[in-house]
């Protein structure tokens, strides 16, 4: 898990987490609605009302962005796909998908849920304010629930905004994957429009920041820079995965990987392999069978002074996802570095190790494919020309 990711809770299955940058947006969310939201829509209250109304409403608003991503990972999960978990970042959240869906249909399944979810949350509040209005219920907590009705039923309209990588712009996709029969240039076009919706907003944004709206231009700005990114990025993920479905992983490796024996020294280890060949972790083989790894950490949890009696078998790690098979594909061994956090994965044939696979050689192998790939489309001229079924292999 990357330093800047933290988990918060774990909820059927899922866990949640979020980024560092997600506790900007809960700060500048208590602020907005402690300071400008709720005494505009009910004045005259205590500055401790409005500080709890704050924290509640923006407790609520994280809650339904989480139970909108739920909904997607459940009904993910239902149809087969995997999902890591749920990220809450800066710009709100995003159920982690380690594979694109298997066909439109269950894209379209899976996205959908997600508004619908949005939408039910945002009648539950709205009937839950009007019932508590009638029983005299402190009019702050009807306030808090009806900010809360509106904020759900914005995000349900903003994410059906055919805009990739926003729910409807994965709708948009689905259906141009269904039409097609081609997910590589559904997904390109999908991105054209998403992207030139990011633009929309980052012109939106500048003029509203021209014309004194300071804070709200600066966070259409934003939003228009993370769409745009989005969704040039979603479309590379794409194509990568498309690319590297063809390549297996024994075309890629580089064989006879250096290892060493469970039985040499950790000084020995230190001086021949980590230094002597610059090397931050080493295979441990015995009888051509891969036992394990042994790196950098390892050694330094060793004291200086015992290293020249200790073994490479006492501080060796288990294998876990350190290794992959020769027949598996590229991208699942992409997936496996990428889930992992690793650079590199050790290639074994029936237990044996057989060679060493990095992050690099994955990436040198997709920059020239796809540069070809952006050569080709460049010959055939607009996407929406393309010819049905297109593959990317």
């Amino acid at each position: 898990m990357p330093a800047s990711r933290r988990p918060l809770i774990n909820l059927l299955g899922f866990e949640i987490r979020f980024d560092l940058t997600w506790l900007i947006l809960v700060a500048l969310i208590v602020w907005t609605l402690g300071a400008g939201y709720f005494p505009a829509a009910q004045a005259d209250l205590s500055t401790a009302t409005y500080v709890w109304m704050a924290v509640f409403g923006a407790f609520g608003l994280f809650a339904s962005i989480i139970l909108h991503e739920l909904a997607h990972s459940v009904v993910g999960r239902k149809l087969g796909m995997h999902i890591k978990g749920i990220r809450l970042f800066v710009f709100g959240g995003a159920a982690e998908l380690t594979e694109e869906p298997p066909s439109p249909r269950v894209e379209a399944l899976m996205v959908i849920v997600g508004p619908a979810m949005s939408i039910a949350l945002a009648i539950l509040c709205y009937a839950a304010a009007a019932i508590l209005l009638g029983l005299n219920v402190p009019q702050p907590v009807v306030t808090v629930l009806g900010y809360l009705a509106a904020a759900n039923l914005i995000l349900a309209l903003f994410n059906l905004i055919p805009a990739f990588p926003l729910d409807g712009g994965r709708l948009l996709r689905a259906g141009l994957w269904a039409w097609r029969g081609d997910l590589i240039w559904a997904t390109r076009v999908a991105s054209l429009v998403g992207g030139a919706f990011g633009l929309l907003l980052i012109i939106l944004g500048i003029l509203s920041a021209f014309y004194g709206n300071l804070v709200s231009g600066m966070w259409w700005f934003l939003i228009g820079l993370f769409i745009r990114a989005a969704a040039g990025s979603s479309y590379r993920q794409v194509l990568a995965q498309r690319i590297l479905q063809a390549v297996p992983v024994r075309r890629l490796m580089r064989p006879d990987p250096i290892s060493v024996s469970p039985d040499i020294s950790v000084q020995h280890l230190t001086e021949e392999f980590l230094l002597g060949r610059s090397l931050k972790e080493v295979p441990v083989v015995l009888n051509q069978h891969l036992i394990g790894t042994v790196g950098i950490a390892d050694v330094k949890a060793v004291p200086p002074a015992e290293r020249l009696e200790r073994r490479v078998a006492d501080i060796l790690q288990p294998i876990g996802g350190s290794a992959i098979a020769i027949d598996a594909r590229a991208d699942e061994a992409l997936g496996q570095m990428q889930q992992n956090g690793r650079g590199r994965l050790f290639i074994l044939e029936d237990e044996r190790l057989v060679g060493v696979l990095s992050l690099r050689d994955l990436l040198q192998h997709l920059s020239i494919t796809s540069e070809l790939q952006v050569s080709a489309q460049s010959d055939r001229g607009s996407p929406f020309r393309g010819s049905a079924g297109a593959s990317a292999e």
